[in-house]
């Protein structure tokens, strides 16, 4: 994963401390409902095919951070239908020894145009699935993905 200058400056800092970010996660559907396909791409890093993640620059938008890493990812247009999710995730490290934590902000996204592909380094393959068909996804992708189908209504949140 690319890692955004402003973390970089941070890290000169504080080194491998814990940062708290905000981080978006595109649930990406196309199609009318009861056969909508969702948009994954396949991280370069791990192998995991998950929605479209990515982490807020300072003083963007949420819901326009979630847009941009849609394009940049995987070279598709999308506008947010509504916030779907707020969560806390658990505390990682990362091979270098960076740590940190993300409050993660998940998004229903509808698609406008573009067919997937990876559109920068983060991601080797990028494809909408059929919902009953998705490739090996993790509970947490899954979860992020089912509170996005939910019907319009508020967000959920995390007591």
């Amino acid at each position: 994963m690319a890692t955004p200058p402003f973390v970089l400056d941070l890290r000169a800092g504080v080194g491998h401390h814990l940062l708290w970010l905000s981080g978006v996660t595109a649930v990406v559907l196309r199609g009318p409902a009861g056969r909508a396909e969702v948009l994954l791409v396949r991280r370069a890093d791990s192998g995991a095919w998950t929605p479209v993640t990515g982490i807020i620059d300072p003083g963007e938008q949420p819901a326009v951070a979630a847009a941009r890493e849609v394009l940049e990812e995987a070279s598709v247009v999308a506008v947010p239908e509504r916030l779907a999710w707020v969560n806390t995730l658990a505390p990682m490290e990362y091979e270098n020894g960076d740590r940190a934590q993300y409050l993660d902000l998940t998004f229903r996204f509808r698609w406008v145009s573009g067919e997937p592909t990876p559109g920068d380094d983060e991601n080797t393959e990028a494809a909408f699935f059929a919902l009953d068909a998705l490739p090996p996804v993790s509970q947490e992708m899954r979860t992020r993905i089912e509170r996005a189908l939910r019907p319009d209504g508020p967000a959920d949140f995390e007591f």
